[in-house]
């Protein structure tokens, strides 16, 4: 990526709807044609973004104002998180990413890398010391880079009808 590019992390516009819904879709073919389970039963959907949006719990990365990356950032509220085969590292205040989406356009850029330096900054900035999320096991793209960015493998949690690998990264 040409380091002239204007990079940008803001809040989801209802006008970004459409852009974050094919990007989804996108996403959800690129995980079936890659033999994961995950987003294969009908979510997320065009409602669970309006409703992101809606409830600001939506954020895009963008590059030269185009949407490239879509994330849903939802604090202190995942009921599934409340039993965990394992342990979370803490109990306070935490943020969940869930729901992110790159777009074909800008894929195999390293964006998603880029994208949780952001929230990163961004969850320190809100004064949260946590963040926590969760992937399926057949998603191994997500799992090296929760890796590389040095969240920790707490445990299982059940959610959307599947077990998932949970994760969390102390900030502060």
């Amino acid at each position: 990526m040409a380091h002239n590019n204007n990079v940008e992390f803001r809040k989801a516009r209802m006008s970004d709807k459409d852009i974050i819904w094919e990007i989804i879709q996108q996403s959800i073919e690129r995980r079936r044609i890659n033999g994961s389970s995950q987003w294969q039963n009908g979510y997320p959907n065009e409602q669970t973004v309006e409703s992101d949006i809606s409830k600001n719990f939506g954020y895009v990365l963008t590059i030269d104002n185009r949407v490239a990356v879509y994330v849903a950032l939802i604090f202190n509220d995942e009921p599934a998180y409340s039993s965990i085969e394992g342990a979370w590292l803490t109990n306070g205040e935490f943020v969940v990413i869930h729901r992110v989406a790159v777009s074909e356009e800008f894929s195999g850029q390293g964006l998603v890398k880029k994208l949780f330096d952001y929230i990163e900054e961004f969850v320190k900035s809100e004064n949260v010391a946590s963040i926590k999320v969760d992937t399926n096991f057949d998603n191994p793209a997500m799992l090296k880079i929760l890796e590389t960015k040095g969240y920790v493998y707490c445990g299982e949690v059940y959610l959307a009808g599947g077990i998932r690998k949970a994760f969390e990264k102390v900030l502060m």
